[in-house]
């Protein structure tokens, strides 16, 4: 078969190493300059780094198989984590559950009480008996008091804003599930994995595997139509930013775009589309900082404090070593927001004249004479925004036009949007087509 794949990123790369594996020829349309998606690079002191803070967790079995499938499993390195939080204008240490009974910002009662709910929800072992509730109403519920108040709730408003009460229990779950997956030893000490090279060590890989099958990745090139015929999706009309308007057939179609885009390049049924609509994105915009000192000894920081107008501090370096990157220290300052808010639409000078006043919060010595440089990346489909009991109505990947596919972040469910989940979800939309065509070809043909 001939397999037309729209995006470059996590999901349609694996769908495509896994299809050419099998003797198809792929071809993936890509509209930026580069591979990656979300997990993409840029040069930073020397060395690459994400546009979005990545690492992986002990339990991320897809993306470490993956890593194995294509002999560069040896490039994953594992390395202890740091976690903070701050609250009531103060960095607490939260990586180990000692940490947690030190957490001076909750009475004593409280923290044990946080430690223990935490145990709970982790033995909890099916989800789907909390898709009927939101996060913020089952835990004020079961947790409440200071312990939600201080911690949780602040957390969630921070990452999901205004729709911070919609968000269905399950993704809370897969969040804490995670989490203990990662923490190794008495301790419980968090250990995280990161590829020597970068996130491009994985992508690297798959582009030249796919490429020595005889496949194309065609980056700079976006789709802008999916053609139908008798309600079969037949071809792909892409514009390449340098050069002529291109047609080609396919036997079948995967689009990994975002809920919002793909009905701009096909018209859809009115149940399947509401289906995309019914499920909103946030945004996000991330500042990485290079800098000449560190701003603390954290890695991940929560801030659970709505003065501060960001969502999240990682300082990459504090887990990486510094000399990747010209020995200058990397910070992340990452926001997840509405399309609609005014900070979105920010230019980067303009956001740090926002978030830099906030950081002596973290380090009163810091001075912005420490920063040697500074990076800006924007993703307008960063977040969906899943609700309750959305089992029902997650859209299925086989669209109602035959050959044609959907793989996105919305449907990756219950756990949240990830490099690892992308690659599940790619390697199992490989299957599947495998697995429609061989039984529908002779019908369909």
């Amino acid at each position: 078969m001939k397999i037309g794949i729209i995006g470059a990123g996590a999901a349609g790369l694996a769908a495509a190493y896994d299809l050419s594996a099998k003797g198809h020829r792929v071809v993936v349309y890509e509209s930026a300059p580069f591979i990656g998606g979300q997990a993409s690079t840029i040069p930073v002191g020397g060395g690459v780094l994400e546009r979005g803070y990545h690492h992986l967790f002990t339990n991320d079995r897809a993306i470490i198989d993956l890593m194995v499938d294509l002999g560069v499993d040896d490039q994953l390195k594992w390395y202890p984590s740091r976690v903070g939080t701050y609250t009531s204008g103060k960095v607490y240490k939260t990586t180990t559950p000692l940490d947690l009974l030190r957490f001076g910002a909750l009475p004593i009662m409280d923290r044990i009480k946080l430690g223990l709910f935490a145990l709970k929800v982790k033995r909890i072992g099916n989800w789907k008996d909390l898709e009927d509730q939101t996060a913020d109403f089952w835990l004020r519920e079961r947790l409440g008091g200071m312990a939600y108040e201080k911690v949780w709730a602040p957390l969630l408003k921070g990452k999901f804003g205004e729709y911070y009460d919609q968000i269905g229990m399950p993704w809370f779950w897969s969040k804490i599930q995670t989490r203990f997956a990662s923490r190794q030893g008495i301790r419980g000490r968090e250990m995280l994995g990161y590829p020597d090279g970068s996130f491009d060590t994985v992508f690297d890989a798959l582009k030249s595997a796919i490429k020595s099958r005889k496949g194309e990745i065609r980056t700079s090139t976006p789709v802008t139509k999916i053609e139908v015929v008798d309600g079969v999706a037949t071809s792909l009309i892409a514009n390449p930013t340098t050069g002529e308007e291109i047609r080609e057939e396919f036997d079948c179609i995967l689009s990994t775009v975002p809920s919002f885009s793909f009905p701009d390049l096909v018209e859809l049924p009115v149940d399947y589309l509401s289906r995309l609509t019914g499920v909103h994105y946030l945004a996000a915009v991330v500042v990485i900082l290079e800098m000449t000192r560190p701003l603390t000894n954290i890695y991940w920081m929560n801030i659970a404090d709505p003065d501060v107008p960001f969502l999240g501090l990682i300082e990459h370096t504090n887990m990486l070593p510094e000399e990747w990157y010209g020995g200058n220290n990397v910070l992340y300052l990452t926001n997840y927001l509405d399309r609609s808010e005014e900070m979105f639409s920010m230019s980067k000078d303009e956001l740090l004249d926002v978030y830099l006043p906030h950081l002596i919060k973290f380090n009163p010595e810091f001075d912005r004479s420490w920063i040697k440089e500074v990076h800006y990346n924007s993703l307008s489909a960063a977040q969906p925004i899943i609700g309750t009991n959305y089992s029902q109505v997650i859209p299925d990947h086989r669209t109602p036009i035959r050959r044609l596919y959907l793989a996105n972040t919305t449907q990756i469910y219950p756990e949240d949007r990830g490099t690892n989940y992308s690659v599940r979800m790619g390697r199992q939309l490989a299957e599947t087509i495998l697995r429609d065509e061989g039984e529908n070809w002779r019908n369909w043909a």
